[in-house]
């Protein structure tokens, strides 16, 4: 006869012979190993434009990153200075944050297939451009429209990327994204690595590099749907509709992200570190810090998913932290390679769950406009970020300009814990369930 599980009640009709009394402490392992395999199970039962944004991302970066380890060189042979090539990034970078601002609250009142669509379109063409550049203003033109289309795509992606999914699967959702992407990152160059070894030119190995990166928005345009329109909320004195609110803790939230942004220095510098200290295969180095980053991004989403989101971009900002101490007081080839690993651990901690933060924190049909903000903001304070690391560097050593880094790491990791425990997003530790920035908000808000 089958043996009935039961650790409370009374006997069934006094057949106590029948039924099996279960440790209590069995529970808690059970719980565990579902937590687990619903983990997996998730991750790989996204919405399908999950894993569509996926797949662009992944293709999109292959091309990206096929093209910019070979920008030096290819500057260099059109006659143009190194110094060149900071003109050509900064002035590619400061275009696509304000972009980012501007395509984000259009995506919220226009068609998001179109502006993402497009945003991946656009670096393509670029890219194909840069093939044919004759000039280094040509090559700057093309990086200028490279940026643009990552600055359109930006907000409205991740704002569809937050509808699709219920609030418990955003971190796996985004850690999904950010997975693919440095999956992309560490394929590109390898590819253009071969390409260059079989003899192929540089301006042909731009070419292949377009074409994979045109597959992306091939994809989005044959597969991507637009989603239902959404009802704008109704204002409770009037009955008018009403513009989507950002919730009460986006401010103050943003303000640790810009801050950490001001210790994110460019990954050139650890680069060139790297190189300092002794390593002398730099691309292989770069290809296996990719893995590791793809690796790990996606089990960092889904433990946002199961904590305070807060708490953990905050342990991942502060990782980071730690990691820039090491990067500045580094004396060994063997060290480097170490403080990468632990360097991707950063990426798998907090990518993913900052992205959920700001999807937690908007109301639905007023989060293109809150990623538009929360990427503009973040790519302007870049700016800083980068020339203060390089002027302190260069008048004072690595220590100093990496150290600079790392505390501000520190700051903002610590403001972002203060937030959870004790400022406005304390609330996500309070509550019955398990603790997560909008565990306590309405089911139906997505």
């Amino acid at each position: 006869m089958t043996r009935l599980k039961n650790s409370a009640g009374p006997p069934n009709n006094g057949n106590s012979s029948e039924v099996k009394a279960e440790p209590e402490t069995s529970a808690p392992k059970r719980a565990a190993v579902r937590r687990v395999t619903l983990g997996f199970r998730t991750a790989r039962m996204l919405p399908r434009v999950v894993w569509l944004f996926g797949f662009a991302s992944l293709f999109n970066d292959v091309s990206s990153e096929a093209i910019f380890p070979l920008l030096p060189q290819f500057l260099t042979s059109l006659g143009a200075p190194i110094a060149f090539l900071g003109l050509i990034e900064g002035g590619a970078d400061a275009l696509s944050s304000v972009i980012k601002m501007i395509s984000g609250r259009l995506s919220d009142r226009g068609p998001r297939r179109l502006l993402v669509t497009g945003g991946y379109t656009l670096p393509g063409l670029a890219r194909a451009g840069i093939a044919l550049a004759a000039a280094p203003w040509h090559v700057l033109t093309a990086r200028l429209v490279d940026r643009a289309g990552k600055g359109i795509r930006s907000g409205p992606r991740d704002a569809m990327i937050a509808d699709a999914v219920d609030p418990s699967e955003r971190g796996r959702a985004f850690g999904l994204n950010r997975s693919m992407d440095h999956l992309g990152a560490a394929v590109g160059p390898l590819i253009a690595s071969a390409l260059v070894a079989l003899g192929v030119g540089l301006r042909a190995t731009f070419v292949v590099a377009a074409l994979l990166g045109l597959v992306a928005p091939a994809l989005l345009f044959l597969r991507l749907r637009e989603p239902a329109p959404v009802e704008a909320p109704r204002t409770p004195e009037t009955g008018a509709p009403g513009e989507p609110r950002l919730r009460r803790g986006y401010a103050p939230y943003l303000m640790a992200c810009v801050m950490f942004a001001l210790g994110n220095s460019s990954d050139a510098f650890l680069i060139v570190r790297a190189a300092e200290v002794g390593w002398k295969n730099v691309p292989l180095l770069w290809f296996f810090h990719h893995l590791v980053k793809s690796a790990v991004a996606l089990p960092g989403g889904a433990l946002s998913d199961r904590h305070s989101r807060a708490i953990v971009v905050a342990a991942g900002w502060a990782a980071y932290a730690l990691t820039y101490v090491g990067f500045g007081f580094a004396t060994s080839p063997t060290q480097i390679v170490f403080l990468f690993l632990a360097y991707a651990l950063y990426h798998g901690l907090a990518e993913g769950a900052e992205r959920a933060i700001i999807a937690d924190l908007a109301e639905r049909g007023g989060r293109g406009r809150a990623f538009g903000i929360y990427h503009g903001s973040v790519g302007v304070a870049a700016l800083p970020a980068g020339l203060l690391t390089g002027y302190v560097w260069g008048h004072m050593g690595a220590r100093w300009a990496l150290g600079l880094n790392a505390a501000c790491a520190a700051a903002a990791s610590i403001f972002l814990f203060w937030l959870a425990f004790v400022g406005p997003l304390r609330r996500t530790l309070l509550g019955a369930e398990p603790a997560n920035p909008t565990r306590a908000l309405p089911r139906d808000d997505v």
